[in-house]
């Protein structure tokens, strides 16, 4: 049972002078335990040492005080997710001024150079304030938002002399089954449910997402909603686009007039010419250019060679139907990251990194190999973990799910950092040779070209029928030479053409 006190003018002559200062009109009374069936506890008057409530007494050392809820306005800072990324680009706003939220609730959707990211609030409050607008960029340790939240600060007053026993009650909050409780606040307006994926699809096509009905589990707006959607709309616009009147009656040739010639009308000349238009440098671009101005400073030497990948084709299409079974579909590159990691392993140069603060050759452990992959938000690098570990399948699993990553364009922090070494399949789009560019830190890339049947000669003279992909090798000639490169693609050749070969180091 929960009730307020209305008036204390004179609690201060029995309660301690450090302690009377605690009780205020409004504080909620609490009883422990039931009083009566019809007790009615309302503090209109304190003038005795000895409360008497509906004529129930009550144990005055067994009161406690706590002060009103106090607001408190806290910024809501942007935190360092990591990476050395020091600013974010605003992408999305889930909130908006008055809103309320909760722990967890998400506030925003941030793209860093590397990765998008979903903010969530750490309070439980009121958001009075929104620092910045879309496809602004927060640095990390600014505000971005403002929320006021409540605090509780409970003091116990000081035990008083007993009177006589009766119930204890506690001015504050209650925790018996009687006590008064408040309805939730009810919020200002239910936001639809939708991945960042798909909230970036809506924000292409301009599409409100309180518009869409969702088909998802719990309501939850699908991008087949959004291309639905789209659809509809588009097909409502043409049927309702005004048509030219037609006659009902055709014109009798007696009323045609004979035509006569019109005259060649003079067009003003037409400009063509487009009007220049700047767009700020974000997202993945922000990072292609951050490494490639980078890797100006790496010294490149290139060195390129052919492999026949005609064995290798036909071990492919063996696993490809053996990955059906996973539902995975095994491609080359799965096979070329494994010859590529047990080549890495006899050249230990290659997987290592540069550290010139302390004049020294880092040579990593785990072979992190990246993919180069062309996606609607620019070239992203995404590699796949310690290759040197698993097996073709494993390696196929992994690089299926980047790929599905990409395409949705929303890569996981983890997938774009800690690379050792890149492949770079530019012949999946056309081209024979290349010449990439390292990523640094990383001191080697490769890029393939595409597969062309060449006539080449067999060990017997005979002319036959070559698969062949050219490949391209960038090196950091600091810490490299040639002759060092020309031997590992030696040996990572040799596992391609003849991949029989590999079954002897597989682990």
């Amino acid at each position: 049972m929960s009730h307020v006190i209305r008036s204390v003018p004179s609690v201060a002559r029995w309660l301690p002078s450090t302690s009377s200062k605690y009780l205020r009109i409004g504080h909620q009374i609490a009883c422990r335990r039931r009083l009566s069936s019809r007790s009615v506890i309302t503090v209109i008057d304190v003038h005795q040492r000895n409360f008497a409530f509906n004529n129930t007494s009550v144990h005055s050392r067994c009161i406690h005080s706590s002060g009103g809820l106090r607001k408190e306005v806290i910024p809501f800072k942007l935190s360092d997710i990591g990476e050395g990324i020091k600013e974010v680009t605003v992408k999305e706003w889930f909130v908006k001024v008055g809103d309320k939220v909760a722990q967890f609730d998400q506030i925003c959707e941030v793209q860093s150079d590397k990765a998008s990211v979903t903010i969530t609030s750490r309070y439980d409050g009121i958001v009075t304030k929104i620092y910045h607008e879309l496809d602004a960029i927060a640095l990390v340790g600014s505000p971005l938002v403002d929320i006021e939240v409540q605090s509780t600060e409970t003091v116990s007053v000081e035990q008083l002399q007993e009177v006589q026993e009766g119930d204890a009650i506690q001015i504050g909050r209650s925790d018996s089954d009687d006590s008064v409780s408040l309805p939730p606040a009810s919020s200002s307006g239910e936001k639809a449910l939708a991945t960042p994926a798909v909230r970036r699809i809506a924000s292409e096509y301009k599409v409100d997402l309180k518009h869409v009905q969702g088909t998802g589990k719990d309501g939850r707006v699908l991008k087949e909603d959004i291309l639905a959607y789209v659809n509809n709309t588009t097909a409502r616009s043409s049927q309702e686009s005004p048509r030219p009147a037609v006659s009902a009656r055709a014109p009798s040739a007696a009323t045609i007039a004979p035509p006569t010639p019109a005259a060649i009308p003079v067009l003003p000349p037409v400009n063509r010419a487009q009007p220049d238009r700047k767009e700020a440098i974000k997202g993945y671009t922000r990072t292609m250019i951050k490494t490639m101005t980078a890797a100006n400073e790496i010294p490149h030497f290139g060195y390129c060679d052919e492999i026949n990948v005609l064995e290798l084709g036909k071990l492919r299409k063996e696993l490809k139907t053996m990955g059906e079974v996973y539902n995975v579909k095994v491609t080359l590159m799965p096979l070329f990251m494994k010859a590529a990691s047990l080549a890495l392993s006899k050249f230990p140069i290659i997987n290592s990194t540069l550290d010139l603060a302390n004049d020294a050759i880092v040579y990593k452990g785990a072979h992190n190999i990246g993919v180069a992959m062309d996606t609607k938000l620019g070239l992203v690098v995404p590699n796949v973990k310690n290759v040197e570990s698993k097996s073709i399948l494993e390696i196929a699993i992994d690089l299926q799910n980047l790929q599905q990553n990409g395409q949705a364009g929303a890569f996981k922090p983890d997938d774009l950092k800690g690379g050792t070494f890149t492949i770079s399949n530019v012949g999946s789009i056309g081209g024979t040779y290349t010449k990439p560019v390292i990523l640094p830190p990383e001191v080697a890339i490769v890029a393939m070209g595409k597969t062309q049947v060449l006539p080449r000669f067999d060990r017997d003279g005979n002319v036959t029928a070559a698969h062949i992909i050219n490949v391209s090798f960038s090196a950091d000639h600091r810490i490299m030479d040639g002759a060092t490169v020309a031997r590992f693609c030696n040996l990572w050749k040799s596992y391609l053409e003849h991949p029989s070969s590999m079954l002897l180091y597989l682990k």
